[in-house]
C-alpha cells in the first residue's frame, strides 16, 4: 500500500518577486532545494500565510545564495513581495518507506535565511 506523506517543506519563506510575464512557475534558492532535496520541476504546493491562498505549482533553480522565491506566470497573481508563504512537497511511501521516513524541514527567518531545521513538527498542545 502505498501513502502520500509530506517529503519536505519551506517553513515562512518570503516571495521577494512576483514576475508575471516570465516562464516558470516558482523559483527557489538552490541552496534551499539541496537543503531539502526538492527538485527542479517538482510539484509543490504553496500556501500563502498573509492573503490565505493555497496553489499547486512546480519549481525552478533560483539562484544560489540569492534568497530568491519568485512567482512567476500566474502564480505572481497568488503572492506579492513580502508575503510569508509555506512551500511543501509530498511524496508516495510504501508501508516499508514509512517505517523511517522523516520529512526535511528548513525554517526560514526574514530574508530567507535558515534559522533551524527539523524532521519533526512538535506535538501540538491545547
Amino acid at each position: 500500500m502505498q501513502s502520500i506523506m509530506l517529503k519536505a517543506k519551506l517553513h515562512q519563506a518570503r516571495v521577494t518577486h512576483a514576475v508575471l510575464e516570465y516562464e516558470g512557475s516558482c523559483a527557489i534558492d538552490a541552496n534551499l532545494l539541496d537543503m531539502t532535496g526538492l527538485r527542479e520541476y517538482e510539484q509543490i504546493q504553496i500556501y500563502n500565510l498573509d492573503n490565505g491562498e493555497r496553489f499547486t505549482t512546480y519549481i525552478i533553480r533560483g539562484e544560489a545564495g540569492s534568497g530568491i522565491i519568485s512567482m512567476n506566470g500566474a502564480a505572481a497573481h497568488k503572492a506579492s513581495p513580502g508575503d510569508r508563504v509555506i512551500i511543501c512537497a509530498y511524496g508516495n511511501y510504501s508501508d516499508a518507506e514509512l517505517a523511517n521516513h522523516k520529512p526535511k524541514m528548513v525554517y526560514l527567518m526574514e530574508g530567507n535565511e535558515v534559522s533551524h531545521s527539523a524532521n519533526a513538527i512538535p506535538v501540538q498542545v491545547a
